[in-house]
């Protein structure tokens, strides 16, 4: 079996999709090991879990940092820990332009929504005023433009009549638990072929 890709994980909150990253399972072994969790949020209630998980952490509050001089920061320590692929699991904060590119073609994001449609904030809420009939979310590779890359993996949710915000989050938020695991392990194989070189 040939060694599994070291995945950085980025949060900024509980960092639920990071445990499903981590608690993923396949038949077959899979193709990527949790290498780092960082957070611009040092009182992230996600460190604490990746601790309990014997994942190594690393923790830098942005407040008072402008964002490249944060981000250079942050990819130091990504390579410390020898990251080849990043995954954002909740990371509030855009990342800069230098970033980006450094990391072209090796940054994944889940959204909570069926990209193209409702990128940025608040999602959930659009999509019931719209009168959507469908909901979900997407996983999709980072560009320098907010929510714009291209999408990977999509998982649908029915919006049903009573729904708010919050009961539409919820169950879009288990389909994310089990889609971005699969999704970033299909990646991960895929750049361990050298099929993405």
């Amino acid at each position: 079996m040939a060694e599994r890709v070291r995945v950085g994980v980025l949060i900024s909150g509980r960092g639920t999709n990071m445990i499903a990253l981590s608690e993923y399972k396949r038949r077959e072994e899979r193709a990527y090991d949790l290498a780092l969790v960082a957070s611009n949020m040092p009182e992230a209630r996600g460190l604490v879990a990746a601790k309990r998980l014997g994942i190594p952490i690393w923790a830098q509050s942005h407040k008072g940092m402008d964002r490249e001089h944060f981000d250079r920061l942050l990819d130091a320590e990504l390579r410390r820990h020898g990251v080849e692929l990043v995954a954002l699991a909740g990371y509030m904060r855009l990342l800069s332009p230098e970033f980006i590119r450094a990391w072209q073609d090796r940054i994944l994001n889940i959204h909570p929504s069926l990209l193209p449609a409702y990128k940025g904030l608040d999602t959930h809420q659009r999509a019931i005023d719209a009168g959507e009939v469908e909901a979900g979310c997407s996983v999709h590779l980072v560009t320098e433009e907010l929510d714009e890359g291209p999408v990977l993996a999509q998982a649908k949710v029915r919006v049903r009549p009573r729904d708010t915000a919050e009961s539409l989050a919820e169950r879009v938020l288990k389909e994310e638990h089990k889609l971005y695991p699969e999704a970033l392990d299909l990646y991960a194989a895929r750049l361990r072929s050298g099929e993405l070189e």
